[in-house]
Formats: C-alpha cells, sequence, structure tokens
C-alpha cells in the first residue's frame, strides 16, 4: 500500500476546521505524537530516503518503516508499514543494540479527521508550525488520487505550495540552518 499525501504550511487551523465541521468531516480526535526516528547502522537513511520511528502516542506505540518517496503524483507518496508493540523502549533498546542510531525526535499535536476516502490532518508541529495534511492510501502505483486530493484541498482552504519534505527533514533543514 501506498500513503499519497498533499502537506501545506498553513498560517492557522482554525480555518481549515471550521471548513471540515461544515463539510460534516468525521472527527477522530485529537492525540499528542512524540516521534523518535533511526539511522541504521548498514546503510544512511538520509541518503537511502527512508525512515524507521517509533511512534508513542496516548495509549501505545508504533514503528513504522517507510519507503524512499515516489514522485510519480505530484504529491509525496511512499511505502509505509506499521506495526504495534508492546513496549516502545524495548523495541528501542532493541534498535540500540543492532547499533541503529538516534536521529532526531519530532513533537506534535495532531487532530485527525476522515472526508470521504481521505484522512486529513491538522498539525502544531515544535520549532516549525501549523500543518494540514490531505492523505488517501492507493493499494499500488498505477492508482492516481492526485485530483481527489486536490479537490478536497480546494474545499476546505487547504492553499499553498505543497511540502514533499517530512517534518523530520524539515526540522533536520531548520536546525542545520541555525
Amino acid at each position: 500500500m501506498l500513503e499519497v499525501e498533499l502537506k501545506v504550511k498553513i498560517p492557522a487551523l482554525d480555518p481549515v476546521r471550521k471548513q471540515l465541521i461544515e463539510k460534516n468531516a468525521l472527527s477522530l480526535g485529537k492525540v499528542h505524537e512524540h516521534d523518535i526516528y533511526y539511522n541504521a547502522p548498514h546503510r544512511d537513511f538520509g541518503v537511502t530516503d527512508e525512515a524507521v520511528r517509533v511512534r508513542y502516542t496516548d495509549d501505545h506505540a508504533v514503528v513504522t518503516y517507510k519507503g524512499p518517496k515516489i514522485r510519480k503524483f505530484g504529491l509525496k507518496a511512499r511505502e509505509e508499514l506499521n506495526f504495534a508493540v508492546e513496549c516502545g523502549q524495548t523495541f528501542e533498546t532493541m534498535l540500540d543494540r543492532l547499533g541503529f542510531t538516534r536521529t532526531l525526535e519530532v513533537n506534535k499535536w495532531r487532530e485527525n479527521y476522515k472526508l470521504g476516502p481521505a484522512t486529513i490532518c491538522l498539525d502544531i508541529v515544535d520549532e516549525l508550525g501549523t500543518f494540514a495534511e490531505i492523505e488517501v492510501i492507493v493499494e499500488n502505483e498505477s492508482d492516481n488520487p492526485t485530483e481527489k486530493i486536490e479537490k478536497i484541498a480546494l474545499e476546505i482552504g487547504v492553499v499553498g505550495e505543497p511540502l514533499l519534505a517530512s517534518y523530520l527533514e524539515l526540522l533536520l533543514a531548520k536546525r542545520a540552518g541555525q
């Protein structure tokens, strides 16, 4: 499966939230996500454009592998594999023992909505600001959800330059510039 998303930095969440409510989007709740990213000992994920992270939320931990970005749709698309772990700290210890190194931590507060085939996230990311993400999951690379995503973006007032970089990449770039 591929995650295809439009991510845009927006000045404020309230106008988009208002449009989502007016469109009867289903609220899936709010959550704090604390993401810890790792780099592998056998290859540099910064070079291969991959990511491994352990995500902590209020009540569980999920490990994610993200494959290299596919720029086929004009948006950001990539393979994403997720699985829950009983204890995130134990998994992190295992990564440490295997030679993986911590790259960076990203903290965000996320509001999740469902509107048609899309999941919409309104994010506040430490050190980066406010963002809207519109995401559709497709079965394979031949499915192109770009038109659906762009239509939803217009309907809910998400306008601006699509960001192809992840929050990890944005935060690394910001810190490198300081």
